[in-house]
């Protein structure tokens, strides 16, 4: 799977909005009412991203989860990236309810 070039990039960050591009990786910020909370988000983050075999750098701060997603193989950002952003959207949303 090749990295997406650079306009590829900005049209496939329309379908997630609140991640944005920095360096050869998409990042967001998750926020939470608690540690708790945030920890739930992330054992949600890993049971799915191992079944997708593809990880995310992941930096958690009491309540707020930080993810940066790049194909390391491919040496930059993939259309596995965008999927994955879409899932750790899709968890957040559940847990936000």
């Amino acid at each position: 799977m090749p990295h997406l070039k650079s306009e590829q990039i900005k049209a496939c960050l329309k379908s997630v909005p609140k991640w944005t591009k920095r360096a050869q990786a998409i990042h967001r910020t998750f926020e939470f009412e608690d540690f708790p909370g945030a920890i739930k988000f992330v054992n949600g983050v890993a049971k799915m991203a191992e079944k997708a075999n593809h990880h995310p750098d992941i930096d958690i701060r009491w309540n707020k989860v930080k993810l940066a997603l790049t194909t390391h193989d491919e040496g930059g950002i993939t259309d596995q990236d965008f999927s994955l952003a879409r899932q750790c959207d899709g968890i957040f949303s559940k847990k936000s309810r």
